[in-house]
């Protein structure tokens, strides 16, 4: 395996990042290491890692992080590392990640307590799933949330409007009309897998 170098990390501030993606409308997401070259050419400069294992995770974030990018890593996605603090640890330790993505509560609180940026992840499936997720709110721990599929309008505008939190739609995005829809609807920034989308989208 080899040996990545982790360098002290300077995480950017809340109000950073805000700022950073207020002028990051389009958000890539990586979901393989084919893609990875690939999307690291877009104007993106915030990348979302939704894949890779407790092996790769390190070099991964280094070619992004050496690419001059924002790397936040999904820990969910993350094969070999469980749904505990310590896999938190293992990130801070062990990558210059900027910040995490997870579903779980522990998880953005742990992270956020060591220094990382944090997005709160969400699934609106049915309406319980809308009042559960309301529920949640204020969310003290996470900087942002996102919320998947980022389809959904009125649900945007809805949650955009309940949470002070910078809101994320990510899911399902297929062209320019949805990422606008979203950016309407309240959403401060949308995430895509789509290099197309990813590429000129810095004025949408």
């Amino acid at each position: 395996m080899k040996t990545i170098l982790v360098k002290k990390r300077r995480v950017l501030a809340p109000e950073e990042f805000f700022a950073l993606l207020q002028k990051t409308p389009v958000i890539s997401a990586v979901k393989s290491a084919e893609a990875l070259e690939q999307q690291l050419e877009t104007t993106s400069d915030i990348v979302f890692i939704l894949f890779g294992d407790i092996l790769s995770i390190p070099a991964t974030v280094a070619r992004i992080k050496d690419a001059g990018k924002i790397a936040m890593v999904h820990l969910d996605l993350i094969e070999g590392l469980s749904a505990r603090e310590i896999a938190v640890d293992f990130l801070w330790e062990n990558t210059r990640a900027d910040g995490i993505l997870s579903t779980k509560a522990n998880l953005i609180k742990h992270a956020k307590l060591l220094g990382f940026l944090t997005i709160q992840r969400f699934f609106v499936l049915d309406s319980m799933a809308l009042l559960n997720i309301e529920k949640q709110f204020p969310l003290d721990h996470a900087d942002a949330v996102e919320i998947l599929p980022g389809v959904m309008p009125k649900i945007i505008n809805k949650i955009a409007h309940i949470t002070k939190k910078p809101v994320i739609a990510g899911g399902l995005i297929s062209d320019t009309e949805d990422i606008q829809n979203a950016l309407k609807a309240g959403a401060i920034a949308v995430s895509t897998s789509n290099p197309e989308l990813l590429q000129g989208m810095r004025n949408c």
